[in-house]
């Protein structure tokens, strides 16, 4: 057998043995672009449409907590108040 001989069975071999994995590494690309990354995507807008709307709303919860402490404060002394007038 001669090197240019050997050298193209080599080839050959190498093509056979790797058609499969060029088979499956097509398959795998495949799945991620088609339906891993549409996935993810959708994944990730969901989070931060909610991260947007957590965010924005902070300052919200933080001005009622703000408003429940003076509340508690006035109710108390008006309690205070009526215990005395009773």
């Amino acid at each position: 057998m001669t090197d240019n001989e050997l050298l193209l069975a080599l080839s050959m071999l190498f093509d056979k043995k790797l058609k499969p994995l060029e088979n499956r590494l097509k398959t795998i690309e495949l799945t991620l672009e088609n339906d891993i990354k549409p996935r993810l995507q959708n994944i990730e807008a969901c989070y931060t449409s909610t991260y947007d709307r957590y965010k924005n709303s902070v300052e919200g919860y933080e001005t009622m907590q703000v408003d429940v402490e003076i509340m508690k404060k006035v109710i108390a002394e008006h309690g205070e108040k009526l215990q005395k007038l009773a």
